[in-house]
């Protein structure tokens, strides 16, 4: 019992005792359970004969191992779990999986590789430091963030590749900071080196290219690329590595979305054929929250990947910052033990226990289709880029680097040493891979890129923002709409849902029998429907979205008796593929689950992907998203995305939290110029496609239902922020007739180009093209319409036209300009219920003043400002004040003397 204690003793807490450290700085303190005496042993102990066979247990402890000695168990105790590598797994509560990897690190004979490998992982390394030296001579003062003191990670990865590819695995999706970003790229996922030294060189611009179309760029090490390598077994792999921005960590559940895709798309139920990989640094991986975001998805149904293999760079120093002050837990990859992970941190000087690592990593994968994390426990050469001073902060640190031998060197002593390698077929290793670098640097003087790649397969014929996409329309025929219509309304007969729920579903019945009264939930559902039925994916996710923040929804219905659930949506056509429209409850995360439904739409451009914030507030949890990707990723990177935002938003009272989605910040991101008109003839109008995304502030079910087939309806793809309503969901006013759903001539909405999302909405007075006797055109957004509608007809008001600005980004030029025209006389008023330093009023008026200025119809201080008044705060939090301010904002739209301009 005694020595099984022991047994158990290194394998909770081997790792302490293990040579990890590279640099021999780390001083540990050695767990006092892993000395013999204090379980009773003694040297004379060390010759005696033991039996430790347990039941049900492998490795040391199998009941079919021989009797040995004490010496000798303590010998593989100490060679197992005390060497290069240390392994944490006694924190996983499942005996199966501590079987298997005790199978795995206990067995008889040590880890030992043939010289025909040996000479091939030698290769790989010496590729890896060749290529940064190489960069370090031709590019002194270049930052590349090179992988100096990490250089094992290439063949690392290399020999993981190698392993997941012979166990099934086709696809690869990689995400990882800028340190060796390069040396990735090159050696890894075989981008040409040639183009990758071109870049370097300041880079031409592609010569088939026409136009603009090649965006703004960003630094080398955060571009991404793919392509296709083949495996050391035979097989062919696609690698893709993501493009990210500095924000690190950012790109982890993009990854994890964008495999998950592709699982979708290849069928793969199992997750075996497509896997992701996320390589970390130690002081994010300790130190991000979004790295927790992402592995807490890991064992979701809906977010699920099959498990993705972490790989740590541990350079033991993050930028200047020492573990002691960046973490407060013993190792980096601590986090990861909530999941249940193992955890195998290695010597990055020893490459052969890096490889059996990282190998060990991908069967694991493999076989539990869980999360498993590599910690490669190595140093930086040159500090956080090659132009910066490490020993400002770590002296004694790098002291002991400048001295020390490169895991090249390393290896190859040891590989002459044994005899297995001579010192000819290293000297021939390195002439030729020097030989080939220096060939492609010559070729990369003449490097011209060909068109770009700028698009996957799946993204065939799709157009870039300088070739013009055709308007579509956007209805559907009426025999569909009532098909779909009566499928989305109806449960099976024996399924008892919630009388609430029965009652809104008889409802919805109703109004598709009559057409009449089509509310926000029954036309957001008939979008998903018809998109569904003409073959597209549709995946909608979120807090609470399954039922709707505000209980408008209800796409999964709950059998109130038997607890099961029954989806409409997912029974629209025969055999209906179950995944083909997900609705999920996300867990509570704004910047993972965001980040997850972002890489997911970049897979295929024929999914509607949606992801909805409970509250618009809640978004900037995820601002990096925004910011980083989804407003700048197509300038960046040569990546669109059809990613729909709903961020629920509009002034009721509910408070400073829960009032704004803050608009503003969307349309500050916007990237369209207040003070030129664009081309915007119909024929012609690039508008959308050459602005970074589009921002909506929807007011009828039916301009709602458009707006999102819009988004699949067209040849290209662009990210759709929508200011969702709240009280418009159950509004009395704020429904639509199936007519204007549909595609039949004649019916409201159908122009000469067929049904389709409105834009601007013009006054529904029924005006003239010319209205002379209107004396103020008041312009808003949202649902401050129906307000200021409902006071008009009140106050019995006709000489004031409201007009609805649906699309504020891109600004409708062109609408706004026929209105203008229409009401000649008329007082223009910008209309919001938002403070003046919010909504979209510092965004609107330069470009209502230049629409104005070409028809001559006065300047910026023309156009009046009607809404609450600069404020800290989105909203106030008392109730009687709101409504006060709510009242005054619509009884000032409407008064019957002109409205004081902003400026005096």
């Amino acid at each position: 019992m005694r020595l099984l204690l022991l047994v158990r003793a290194y394998q909770v807490n081997g790792h302490m005792k293990a040579k990890l450290d590279p640099l021999g700085l780390e001083e540990r303190e050695i767990p006092e359970d892993l000395t013999p005496g204090l379980y009773g042993f003694s040297e004379a102990d060390l010759d005696r004969e033991f039996f430790l066979g347990v039941w049900r247990m492998s490795g040391f402890l199998s009941e079919n191992r021989p009797v040995q000695t004490l010496r000798a168990i303590l010998s593989r105790l100490e060679q197992a779990y005390c060497g290069t590598i240390g392994y944490e797994y006694m924190h996983i509560a499942d005996r199966d999986k501590c079987n298997w990897l005790r199978d795995k690190i206990e067995t008889p004979t040590p880890r030992q590789y043939n010289s025909e490998r040996r000479v091939v992982i030698y290769d790989r390394l010496t590729w890896s430091t060749q290529f940064e030296n190489f960069l370090a001579t031709k590019w002194t003062t270049a930052k590349r963030f090179g992988l100096e003191g990490a250089e094992s990670l290439i063949p690392g990865m290399k020999e993981m590749f190698d392993r997941a590819a012979d166990l099934g695995v086709e696809n690869i999706v990689i995400g990882m900071p800028h340190r060796g970003r390069l040396n990735v790229l090159g050696n890894v996922v075989r981008k040409p080196l040639r183009q990758i030294f071109s870049e370097f060189s300041g880079g031409t611009r592609p010569v088939d290219e026409v136009g603009l179309y090649t965006g703004t760029g960003d630094v080398k090490y955060h571009l991404g690329t793919s392509y296709d390598r083949p495996t050391r077994g035979g097989k062919h792999l696609h690698l893709s590595l993501l493009a990210n921005p500095s924000h690190l960590e950012a790109v982890d559940p993009v990854v994890m979305g964008k495999t998950r895709a592709k699982q979708y798309y290849t069928k793969d139920g199992e997750r075996t054929k497509n896997m992701g990989i996320l390589i970390h640094g130690d002081g994010s991986f300790a130190g991000q929250g979004v790295v927790y975001e992402t592995l807490h998805l890991s064992a979701l149904p809906n977010y699920c990947t099959g498990g993705t293999v972490h790989i740590v760079v541990n350079n033991q120093v993050a930028f200047t910052t020492d573990p002691r002050a960046g973490r407060s837990s013993q190792y980096c990859t601590d986090v990861a033990k909530a999941l249940d992970a193992p955890i195998f941190h290695v010597n990055a000087d020893d490459i052969e226990a890096v490889v059996h690592a990282c190998e060990l990593a991908a069967e694991w994968r493999q076989t539990f289709h869980s999360d498993v994390v590599v910690d490669l426990v190595c140093y930086r050469r040159f500090g956080h880029n090659e132009i910066d001073e490490p020993s400002f902060t770590q002296p004694k640190m790098y002291k002991v680097i400048r001295s020390h031998p490169s895991s090249l060197q390393i290896y190859q002593e040891k590989l002459v040493e044994s005899g297995q390698v001579t010192k000819e077929d290293i000297d021939k290793i390195q002439k030729k891979v020097s030989s080939i670098l220096n060939e492609e640097f010559e070729a990369s003087k003449e490097y011209i890129p060909q068109k770009r790649d700028w698009l996957a397969s799946h993204w065939t014929g799709f157009k870039s923002p300088e070739q013009i996409s055709r308007i579509r329309n956007t209805g559907v025929k009426p025999e569909i709409l009532k098909n779909v219509g009566k499928a989305i309304s109806t449960f099976p007969e024996n399924f008892k849902p919630h009388r609430g729920v029965k009652r809104v579903y008889e409802q919805r019945a109703q109004m598709i029998e009559s057409g009449e009264g089509i509310d926000w939930g029954l036309g957001e559902a008939l979008a998903f429907a018809t998109l569904v039925v003409e073959g597209n994916h549709v995946r909608l996710s979120g807090q609470d979205v399954e039922r709707g923040t505000f209980s408008h929804r209800h796409s999964v219905l709950h059998d109130q008796e038997t607890g099961e659930e029954y989806c409409p949506l997912d029974h629209l056509t025969m055999n209906q593929d179950p995944e083909m429209f997900t609705v999920s409850n996300s867990s509570l995360s704004e910047f993972g689950v965001l980040g997850f439904e972002l890489g997911y739409s970049m897979e295929n451009p024929n999914s509607l992907v949606i992801w909805e914030a409970q509250f618009g507030d809640f978004a900037n949890g995820a601002q990096v998203m925004f910011d980083q990707f989804i407003s700048s990723g197509e300038a960046k990177w040569l990546r669109q995305t059809g990613l729909v935002v709903l961020l629920p938003h509009g002034y009721d009272g509910q408070g400073p939290e829960h009032s704004s989605g803050r608009l503003e910040r969307f349309l500050q991101m916007s990237d369209d110029n207040p003070f030129v008109i664009p081309e915007m003839d119909p024929t012609l109008r690039k508008q959308i496609q050459e602005c970074n995304w589009q921002i909506v502030n929807v007011t009828t079910p039916a301009n709602y239902f458009h707006v999102l087939r819009r988004q699949i309806h067209r040849d290209f793809r662009k990210p759709l922020i929508v200011m969702a309503p709240k009280n418009l969901l159950r509004h009395k006013k704020c429904v639509s007739n199936l007519s204007e759903f549909d595609d039949v001539k004649g019916h409201p909405g159908f122009d000469k180009q067929g049904t389709r999302f409105k834009r601007l909405i013009k006054d529904q007075s029924g005006h003239s093209d010319l209205e002379e006797g209107i004396r103020r055109l008041v312009l808003c957004s949202g649902k401050v319409y129906y307000e200021l509608d409902e006071e008009r007809q009140k106050s019995g008001t006709n000489d004031i036209a409201i007009c609805r600005v649906e699309q504020l980004c891109p600004f409708p030029y062109d609408l706004i300009q026929r209105e203008l025209k229409r009401y000649p006389n008329a007082e223009i008023v910008w209309c919001q219920e938002e403070p003046m330093n919010m909504g979209a009023y510092q965004y609107i008026a330069p470009r209502l003043c230049t629409a104005m200025k070409a028809l001559n119809r006065g300047s910026f201080n023309d156009i009046k400002y009607v809404g609450r008044l600069p404020s800290a705060a989105t909203a106030t939090g008392f109730y009687q004040l709101h409504v006060k301010e709510q009242t005054d904002l619509v009884h000032k739209a409407l008064q019957p003397d002109p409205i004081t301009p902003i400026l005096p």
